[in-house]
C-alpha cells in the first residue's frame, strides 16, 4: 500500500471519532465543557511566556546599559511570568482530573453498552470462535480509550498553540515556516509509516492473545487449581503460555525495532533543518536585525514549535491507530442479528390455553454443516410433565434452547397456541419460562442474589427468597453460613464461603421456586444430590407445578417416570414418544437404557 493510500485509510479511521466524543460529552457535559475551556486558554500559554520572556530579556540589558532605569516594568514582568506559570500548573492538574473523570464515566458507560449488546446477541453466535474474537477486541475497547480521548483533546490545544507561534514567526522572518516544514517532515514521515502497524498484529493476534488470557486462568485458579495440582499440569500450562507469549514477543520487538531505526535516521535529517534555522537567527541577531529578546524568543518559539508539531505527528499517529481500535468497538455495537423482523409483532398470551408445538424443526449452528436437530415435530399440552431422555449429544438441552429462543430454528416453528413464537416480542415471551441448567451459574454474590435471580425483580423481596430456599432445601445450608442470606458465595472475593456442588445445587434450585412462571424447565437439576435429597426436590416440585407445564432432562428414571410423557431423542431425531409403561413395552432405547440403570442398582 502506497504511503498516500495509507493516509487516506487512517483519516477515515478518524470517522469515529464524532461519534466518540458525542458519547463522552453525553456521560457528562458541564465536565466536558469545563475540559475543553481549560484547554483552550492554556493553549496560549506559550506563546504568552515566550512574549513575556522576550521582554524581560529586553528590559534587563536596557537596565544593564542604562543603570538608572526604573526597575518596576521589570519586576511587572517577572511577576506575570511567574503568574503565568503558577496558572499553567493548577491548569495542567485539573485538564488531567478532569481526564481522569470524563475517562471513567466513559468507560462505565461503554461497558454497560457492551453488556447489554452482548445480551441480545443469540447465543449461538456467542459459541462461535470468529465472532467471539469481535466481542473481545470490542471487549478490550471499553478500558482503553481514555487514552485516545485525552490525545485528541490534547491534539486540539497544542494545534491553537501552534497557530499562534506560527504567527509569531510570519510576523518576523516567514523563511523560518519554510525550515520548520522540512524539520518535520521526516518525523511525520517515519509516523506515518508505521501507524497502523501495531494495530494489525494486535488483530492478527486476537485468537492467541485469548488463548494466552486462557492459560494464565487456568495456572492460576481456584476453580482449576485441584486439578493442575493433581495432574502436575503446571509446567505444561507454563511452557504452552511461554511458546505463545515467546512468538508474540519476537512479531512486536521486529515491529519496534525497526520503528525505532527508521525513526532514528528521519531524525537526522530533520536536526539539519532545524539547526539551519537556528544558525539563520543567530546570524539576524549578530548583525542587528533582531534584539537579543527577539533572538530568544524566535529561537524560542522555533524549537517549541517543532517540538510541538513533532509531537502532533506522532499523536496523530496514535490517534488512527487508537480510532482503528474503535472501530472494532462501534462495529460490534452497530452489528444486526437475524431478528423476527418479518413477523408482525403481537402481545404475549396473558395465559397459555393450548400449549406449545414443535412443526418441523431443524437447527445447525453458525458455520456448521451439520444439523444438531432434524425434523422435530411433537406437541406440549398445557399442563403436562413432559421428560426429555437420550444419550449424551442428542440433542436435548439445544431443543431446550430452541424453545427458550436462546437459538432461533434454522427451518421449521415452534408455536405457542399455534402462532409462531417469532411474533411475540423476545424478552416478553421468556418471561414464560423460568429455566434451571445442569450448568447454572454460582454467581459469586449474596446468598440473597443468587437465589434472586430467579426473578431478580424481587431481588428485595426477602420472605419471597427464604421460602424459595426452604422449598428447594437450600434453607438449611444458608442459615448455616456466617452472614446467612447475607453471605458472598464463592471464594473468589475476601470473605466468601464455599459450598459444595449439591449445596450449590440446592440454591440454583430455589431460583426456579422465585418465578410464577407458566412454564417451569429443569434440565438435570439434580445431578450432584443424593437420592433421598433427590426425591425430596422433586416431590416438591411436583407440587410446584401442579397446574403448570413443566420439562424435566435427566438420566435418573425414578424421576423421568413422574413425567406424564417421555420424550425419547437420538442422534438429533425424536426415536419414541409416549408414558413410561409403554415405552417399556415398545423395547427401544428407553427400555435399554431403563433395564441398564436397574441392573446397576440390582447389582
Amino acid at each position: 500500500m502506497s504511503l498516500w493510500s495509507k493516509w487516506l485509510n487512517d483519516f477515515v479511521s478518524l470517522k469515529y471519532l464524532p461519534r466518540f466524543f458525542a458519547k463522552i460529552y453525553q456521560t457528562k457535559p458541564s465536565l466536558f465543557v469545563a475540559n475543553l475551556s481549560l484547554r483552550l486558554l492554556k493553549s496560549l500559554f506559550p506563546v504568552v511566556l515566550l512574549w513575556v520572556g522576550k521582554e524581560i530579556i529586553d528590559q534587563v540589558i536596557l537596565i544593564v546599559n542604562q543603570p538608572n532605569t526604573d526597575l518596576t516594568e521589570l519586576y511587572w514582568l517577572i511577576g506575570i511570568e511567574f503568574g503565568i506559570a503558577l496558572l499553567g500548573d493548577v491548569f495542567n492538574r485539573l485538564i488531567a482530573l478532569t481526564d481522569g473523570l470524563m475517562g471513567d464515566l466513559y468507560s462505565n458507560s461503554s461497558s454497560v453498552e457492551l453488556i447489554q449488546k452482548t445480551a441480545r446477541v443469540e447465543l449461538a453466535y456467542l459459541e462461535d470462535s470468529e465472532f467471539y474474537n469481535k466481542l473481545e477486541r470490542a471487549r478490550r475497547q471499553t478500558t482503553s480509550r481514555v487514552s485516545l480521548m485525552s490525545n485528541v483533546l490534547t491534539q486540539a490545544q497544542d494545534l491553537i498553540t501552534v497557530t499562534s507561534l506560527i504567527s509569531a514567526l510570519i510576523y518576523f522572518y516567514p523563511i523560518l515556516i519554510i525550515l520548520l516544514v522540512i524539520s518535520i517532515i521526516p518525523s511525520f514521515i517515519n509516523e506515518l509509516k508505521f501507524s497502523k502497524s501495531s494495530y494489525s498484529l494486535q488483530r492478527s493476534w486476537t485468537p492467541e492473545r485469548r488463548e494466552l488470557d486462557y492459560m494464565r486462568m487456568i495456572g492460576a485458579s481456584d476453580i482449576t487449581a485441584k486439578e493442575v495440582k493433581l495432574f502436575g499440569l503446571a509446567d505444561f500450562i507454563s511452557d504452552t503460555f511461554r511458546t505463545i507469549a515467546d512468538k508474540y514477543y519476537q512479531a512486536n520487538r521486529r515491529l519496534a525495532i525497526r520503528r525505532t531505526i527508521w525513526g532514528a535516521t528521519y531524525h537526522v535529517f530533520g536536526d539539519f533543518a532545524y539547526y539551519g534555522a537556528y544558525v539563520f537567527i543567530v546570524l539576524k541577531a549578530v548583525a542587528g536585525a533582531v534584539t537579543i529578546g527577539e533572538l530568544t524568543f524566535l529561537a524560542g518559539s522555533f524549537n517549541r514549535l517543532r517540538n510541538q508539531l513533532q509531537g502532533i505527528f506522532s499523536r496523530f499517529s496514535k490517534i488512527t491507530e487508537s480510532a482503528l481500535y474503535l472501530q472494532d468497538y462501534f462495529d460490534f455495537i452497530d452489528m444486526e442479528f437475524k431478528t423476527a423482523a418479518d413477523f408482525e409483532q403481537r402481545p404475549i398470551p396473558k395465559e397459555i390455553l393450548t400449549g406449545i408445538s414443535f412443526v418441523n424443526v431443524s437447527f445447525r449452528y453458525p458455520q456448521s454443516e451439520n444439523d444438531v436437530l432434524t425434523n422435530i415435530s411433537f406437541e406440549l399440552k398445557k399442563g403436562e410433565k413432559l421428560a426429555l431422555v437420550g444419550e449424551n449429544g442428542a440433542g436435548k438441552t439445544t431443543l431446550i434452547k430452541l424453545l427458550l429462543r436462546l437459538y432461533e430454528p434454522t427451518s421449521g416453528a415452534i408455536l405457542l397456541d399455534g402462532v409462531d413464537i417469532r411474533h411475540f416480542d423476545q424478552e416478553a415471551y421468556q418471561e414464560v419460562f423460568g429455566a434451571i441448567f445442569q450448568d447454572f451459574v454460582k454467581y459469586y454474590l449474596s446468598a440473597k442474589v443468587n437465589i434472586a435471580v430467579g426473578n431478580i425483580k424481587d431481588v428485595d423481596n426477602t420472605p419471597k427468597i427464604k421460602a424459595a430456599a426452604v422449598r428447594s432445601l437450600a434453607d438449611d445450608v444458608i442459615r448455616s453460613l456466617p452472614l446467612g442470606y447475607e453471605q458472598k458465595l464463592g471464594k473468589r472475593f475476601r470473605k466468601g464461603a464455599e459450598l459444595s456442588g449439591g449445596q450449590w445445587q440446592k440454591v440454583a434450585l430455589a431460583r426456579a421456586y422465585m418465578t410464577n412462571a407458566q412454564i417451569i424447565i429443569l434440565d438435570e437439576p439434580t445431578s450432584a444430590l443424593d437420592a433421598r435429597a433427590e426425591y425430596e426436590v422433586f416431590q416438591r416440585f411436583v407440587g410446584l407445578t401442579k397446574e403448570r407445564t413443566s420439562i424435566i432432562i435427566s438420566h435418573r428414571f425414578s424421576t423421568v417416570r413422574m413425567a406424564d410423557r417421555i420424550l425419547v431423542l437420538k442422534n438429533g431425531g425424536i426415536l419414541e414418544l409416549g408414558t413410561h409403561k409403554e415405552l417399556l413395552a415398545n423395547q427401544q432405547l428407553y427400555a435399554e437404557l431403563f433395564e441398564l440403570q436397574a441392573a446397576g442398582y440390582k447389582d
